[in-house]
């Protein structure tokens, strides 16, 4: 195996189907969570990891199983509020920025030193961030801001043989979901999986010509 990927988020259903399907084409994987275990991770899980935090996320990412350097990362760790705008809390908005764009900043301003000779890094935005809708404020604006850490990150480090893309799901398919908009509908959806496989073209080699992008992955919706 080559340097490891590191997956974020990696005990969460959509962190986990990366894993997964990054493991099965014979890459090494090691996950990262607040959680403390990630039961069957295909790989090494460093869990109780507290993202938003800056020094956490370092001493995360200075795990031995890095010490030779990484391959990539998949910024999969992040969260949902649907709150409209006069009666929901104004902490909705603090608490989603620091779990969608803190998270993610911290794990690639960690990750970069760890890709000397170059990499990829895939955040993961949202199509809903092309129009709000009612509810969608605090959220659509703090993954607005994943697509522009995508695309300065981009710039900055392209001379360096540093990717880096996000993807704009619209509604993944997991229990969660099913549970709140119910199954009606579910067949338009994303699956994990087939987010997982975008995840991946996106961190491999066939796709060294594509840096900055924030690529739409919405289904049949």
């Amino acid at each position: 195996m080559g340097k490891p990927i590191i997956v974020t988020g990696a005990a969460g259903i959509l962190g986990a189907a990366v894993a997964a399907h990054l493991a099965t084409q014979g890459l090494d994987v090691v996950g990262i969570d607040l959680a403390d275990s990630a039961p069957d991770f295909p790989g090494t899980f460093v869990g109780g990891v507290d993202l938003t935090d800056t020094q956490a996320t370092l001493a995360a990412f200075a795990h031995p199983a890095l010490a030779s350097g990484i391959a990539g990362l998949a910024s999969i760790a992040g969260g949902f509020r649907w709150e409209t705008v006069m009666d929901g809390s104004p902490d909705s908005w603090d608490f989603l920025y620091r779990i969608n764009v803190r998270t993610a900043l911290n794990a690639a301003r960690a990750a970069v030193p760890l890709m000397p000779t170059g990499g990829a890094i895939v955040h993961v935005g949202a199509a809903a961030t092309a129009k709000a809708a009612m509810g969608m404020g605090a959220y659509t604006a703090s993954k607005s801001g994943v697509a522009r850490l995508t695309e300065a990150l981009a710039e900055e480090h392209k001379g360096q043989g540093i990717r880096v893309n996000a993807v704009l799901p619209s509604i993944v398919d997991t229990p969660a979901n099913r549970a709140e908009m119910g199954a009606a509908d579910a067949a338009k959806w994303v699956t994990p999986l087939e987010l997982a496989q975008v995840v991946a073209f996106l961190l491999s080699d066939a796709a060294t010509a594509i840096t900055g992008a924030s690529l739409p992955v919405t289904g049949r919706v």
